[in-house]
């Protein structure tokens, strides 16, 4: 596989505000420093929603296939997710990103391998991969 390429552009608008946007989207983002920072501000998704947002959004996509090619059968799936920011040896780090999937399935029979293909997807998602956080997976399937 060549590689590709995904373009995301900044432009600082005020304070510790600015915009995300892509030639390859239609929409774009605002984006600032989270309230924990001096100066952050509240009700604006910040890098580190973001990052927890990418981890979340490829699980979502590469369940997605997984299941897709396993032809597992099912009526819903939803993923909450949590990233946590910690000061490790004096630096700010996301030290772990914790999902949370809720899987309802139309078989009681499909359970099991529901849940290898949960877990198949966390260890074959390719943000996952390229971070040094650590994901936690807790996972939760029902039968509708």
């Amino acid at each position: 596989m060549e590689p590709h390429y995904y373009n995301v552009n900044l432009k600082w608008m005020e304070a510790r505000k600015g915009e995300i946007s892509s030639p390859e989207l239609s929409s774009n983002i605002e984006i600032a420093t989270p309230p924990q920072f001096p100066n952050g501000i509240e009700n604006i998704w910040s890098p580190e929603h973001l990052l927890t947002a990418a981890v979340n959004s490829c699980f979502m996509t590469t369940f997605l296939a997984i299941a897709a090619n396993s032809h597992l059968d099912f009526v819903s799936f939803n993923c909450d997710s949590k990233g946590k920011l910690e000061q490790i040896d004096g630096k700010f780090l996301m030290s772990e990103i914790i999902l949370e999937p809720m899987l309802v399935l139309k078989n009681e029979a499909d359970k099991e391998k529901a849940e290898r293909i949960l877990q198949r997807s966390e260890a074959a998602c390719l943000i996952s991969n390229s971070i040094k956080s650590k994901v936690t997976l807790i996972t939760n399937i029902q039968l509708n």
